[in-house]
């Protein structure tokens, strides 16, 4: 299997199924792990960060989830190519700068990845649709047990594992949930929400994590730090919170069809007007718009589309998708009359 045949499936995280998939796009572990007595990645020599490189891939890929999996060095690829596997969600943004030490190693339904030399050695990542961070955990957890009798990771009795963000140090696990919010932010509820979040000891990030606006009322939120808590614990948490803030979308859903519909309907209206219309289009219109049309398909306005529609066009915009899709690069004018093109083509 080679990463561009994904181009031709449904990434996990955008298959529109799982519990309160509604509202809850995704969810995902993260875990952070280093080789014992080697340097972190950004301290470590070439010589150490092939050696963990190699290391890494043969355990990973010699473990049952990852048995069948594929195995890419990142200087191997181009910089479209590169984003887009950032833009599946199967590696961070940050994994696709200075790449020569660097890989990823991705199982063919692309539920599980793991980063080579990211900040950490490796960072073990399971993603799933809906609301699923339990399993999602699970998952991890099993993956993170085989590769431990493979590796020996960097531990302390007193601190946990350890790596080189202080605030992952501990359990290492960075969960979340990709969340729609498009009800909370059409009637300016989410600026209290998310200050409330915050005050809990939550991040809150956009679609492609850390850095990243909330384009499309599409919302990440995340544990802070993973010291001091079980992985359990941090589950938990996350869970708590994020099912309070999909109880409250639902019912500001709920809320705005009855007392403001006529407005609502024609905000959706007008998105997919545009959307079918359209000559040339950018990433970010297309995002806001899409965000509209999948609450109008949640809610029943819209009828001729289904939700896993409205999920995939999210990613086939996206400029590596494109070019992806084109077979060479494109500038952004050309990305925006080819996006425009393709969403016509689907929405006919």
């Amino acid at each position: 299997m080679d990463y561009k045949d994904f181009i031709n499936q449904d990434t996990e995280w955008l298959k529109g199924t799982g519990p309160s998939a509604n509202i809850v796009m995704s969810s995902r572990v993260r875990l952070a792990r280093n080789l014992d007595k080697v340097p972190f990645s950004n301290w470590a020599d070439k010589g150490r960060l092939e050696d963990v490189l190699v290391a890494v891939k043969d355990a990973a890929l010699s473990t049952g989830g990852l048995k069948n999996a594929l195995f890419v060095r990142l200087k191997d690829l181009s910089e479209v190519d590169r984003l887009f596997l950032v833009e599946r969600h199967l590696m961070s943004p940050e994994h696709a700068e200075n790449v020569d030490y660097k890989a990823v190693v991705v199982d063919p339904k692309e539920i599980i990845s793991v980063m080579i030399n990211e900040e950490d050695h490796l960072r073990i990542q399971v993603l799933l649709s809906g609301s699923n961070l339990r399993e999602c955990w699970k998952i991890a957890d099993s993956l993170d047990t085989e590769l431990s009798k493979k590796l020996a990771f960097a531990y302390s009795a007193k601190w946990g594992y350890l790596t080189a963000c202080p605030t992952n140090t501990g359990t290492g696990l960075r969960g979340s949930v990709m969340l729609h919010l498009p009800a909370l932010v059409f009637t300016g509820q989410i600026g209290k929400i998310l200050q409330a979040i915050a005050k809990l000891g939550l991040n809150i990030r956009g679609l492609y994590g850390e850095g990243t606006d909330a384009t499309g009322n599409i919302f990440q939120i995340s544990n802070q730090v993973a010291m001091g808590i079980t992985e359990e614990e941090t589950i938990d948490n996350i869970e708590r919170i994020s099912n309070q803030v999909v109880s409250r979308e639902d019912s500001t859903r709920k809320t705005i069809l009855t007392k403001n519909k006529e407005a609502l309907v024609d905000r959706i209206s007008r998105a997919l007007g545009t959307l079918k219309s359209a000559h040339i289009i950018t990433s970010s219109e297309t995002i806001t718009l899409l965000s509209a049309i999948r609450l109008g398909v949640d809610l029943g306005i819209v009828k001729t589309m289904d939700r896993r529609t409205v999920n995939e066009l999210f990613l086939l915009t996206q400029p590596a998708h494109l070019q992806e899709l084109d077979g060479r690069p494109l500038n952004a004018n050309e990305r925006d009359v080819k996006r425009a093109d393709l969403i016509r083509s689907k929405l006919k």
